[in-house]
């Protein structure tokens, strides 16, 4: 089994053991599992100027993702933010979008910063402006890449827990889909943000800040996703 097959099948058969279990965590991993799987297509078409340094954050991306979950599995310490996540799926009735977006908001907002931060540390100071600028059009390039394959996700994910989301897709048109790529996009923006002063600091304590500050910022955005509000949704 090669690199590509390896990371997609980890993704596919851990949600397809979920789905068989009705447990909701499948909905934010089969949608990872579908965007994964275009970034390695993206890859494989040559769309990015840093071919193999997007190529090892994806799959370091991966890893804070399952290093989280196995902790969570074992009884070990996880992680505050996918603590609250992989909580809130057990105990609360939530829409299928508050279950995919509790899911993006810790993995992007918090695991995508420390991904990135590991990936550019080493090289970050030796990088000239237009290296830099090369590593952030890659960043930005997967939001093109979400926006392609918000429609299937929705098709093929969305739907099937909420059906009546198939009404609201018919009379909305693409509207919905990009509000929800255009909410992505500015969190990613946010977490390049977060990501180079992170990259910044330069000492340990002001890294540990940075982290700190961010993981209130996510756990309050899980809040938010979890509220009552959303309770008509359900």
């Amino acid at each position: 089994m090669n690199h590509k097959q390896s990371i997609i099948q980890k993704m596919q058969t851990r949600a397809h053991q979920w789905e068989t279990q009705k447990d909701p965590r499948a909905i934010f991993l089969r949608c990872y599992s579908m965007m994964s799987a275009n970034m390695l297509q993206a890859l494989a078409d040559n769309r990015f100027q840093n071919k193999e340094w997007v190529n090892k954050l994806l799959h370091r991306f991966a890893e804070y993702y399952f290093d989280a979950l196995a902790c969570f599995d074992c009884g070990e310490t996880v992680p505050a933010v996918w603590q609250q996540v992989h909580q809130l799926s057990s105990q609360k009735k939530l829409h299928v979008l508050q279950h995919l977006l509790l899911g993006v908001n810790a993995h992007i907002n918090y695991d995508l910063v420390l991904s990135l931060h590991d990936m550019l540390k080493n090289d970050w100071n030796k990088l000239s402006p237009q290296e830099r600028h090369s590593r952030y059009q890659d960043h930005v390039l997967v939001n093109t890449i979400i926006a392609e394959t918000i429609d299937v996700v929705q098709d093929e994910v969305v739907e099937q827990y909420s059906p009546y989301m198939n009404i609201i897709d018919r009379f909305m048109g693409r509207l919905d889909e990009k509000l929800l790529v255009g909410l992505i996009s500015r969190w990613r923006e946010s977490v390049w943000e977060n990501a180079v002063h992170m990259l910044n600091s330069q000492e340990a304590e002001e890294k540990e800040a940075v982290r700190q500050a961010l993981e209130k910022k996510v756990l309050k955005t899980c809040d938010w996703l979890e509220a009552d509000i959303w309770k008509a949704m359900r």
